[in-house]
């Protein structure tokens, strides 16, 4: 296994690339911007290498970008209505990013802070963040940590976690988006999906969850056999008017 390492500049500091490299010759680039994946380059079916992480062509390109392209957004990943919550009997306010609500932990969020790499060895590299006490209005002096591991059998993990000094919100996730056909072959409305859920969450029109969990059955939103994406994707129901689609 290597690693190799590039380095751009940008406003928000040195930005490190590396690329992690099997004994097959497949690959994967993580950013220190956010924690995030560059591109996963794997073989298709034919034996053909292809990119199946959608992304950028520069570096720059990721900074504040609307879709948070492969990063891990936090605080608090998704949306806070009205960028407010109370905590052990405290009221926290938040900074509005979409609508009346918070987004993905604010305007600059984890996704848009530049990671320390802590370590990096044998397919296997962690990146830590530390949010202070109050920045973007969330309690707390939080260090998060993205681990990335690497294999020879093509198969890429992520585990993240997180510690802090006083009690706080925390959802943390990756943004990346794929299409498992390579970048730049067109949509994804053909790729089938299975997902084991048989509920879903009704939102309101900013996307904040109604306190509803309703059954799948007979909805565009059942998945729970094999499923071409874009069967019932332009549907008349109100979840995909809303989400512009599966969100």
């Amino acid at each position: 296994m290597s690693i190799t390492k590039v380095f751009y500049p940008s406003p928000k500091g040195e930005i490190t690339h590396l690329t992690l490299t099997n004994s097959k010759g497949s690959s994967v680039t993580l950013s220190t911007l956010g924690a995030g994946i560059i591109s996963i380059i794997v073989p298709d079916s034919n034996g053909n290498m292809a990119n199946v992480a959608l992304g950028y062509k520069d570096a720059a390109s990721w900074i504040a970008d609307g879709p948070c392209a492969g990063k891990i957004p936090g605080r608090f990943a998704n949306r806070i209505a009205n960028g407010r919550f109370t905590l052990d009997g405290k009221e926290y306010t938040l900074a509005i990013n979409n609508g009346p609500n918070a987004l993905h932990g604010g305007p600059e969020g984890f996704m848009n802070r530049i990671w320390d790499i802590s370590e990096e060895n044998d397919g296997r590299v962690v990146m830590t963040y530390t949010s202070v006490d109050a920045e973007e209005g969330y309690p707390g002096n939080l260090t998060a940590t993205a681990e990335y591991i690497w294999d020879d059998n093509n198969v890429l993990t992520l585990n993240i976690g997180a510690v802090t000094d006083a009690p706080t919100v925390l959802n943390l996730t990756n943004h990346v988006y794929f299409n498992l056909d390579g970048e730049n072959s067109g949509t994804v409305l053909s790729h089938e999906l299975k997902l084991n859920a048989s509920r879903w969450l009704p939102t309101d029109d900013t996307q904040i969850p109604t306190g509803e969990i309703a059954s799948v059955v007979g909805t565009p939103m059942d998945f729970t056999s094999f499923k071409a994406i874009g069967k019932d994707i332009k549907a008349d129901f109100e979840a995909l008017k809303i989400g512009k689609g599966y969100d």
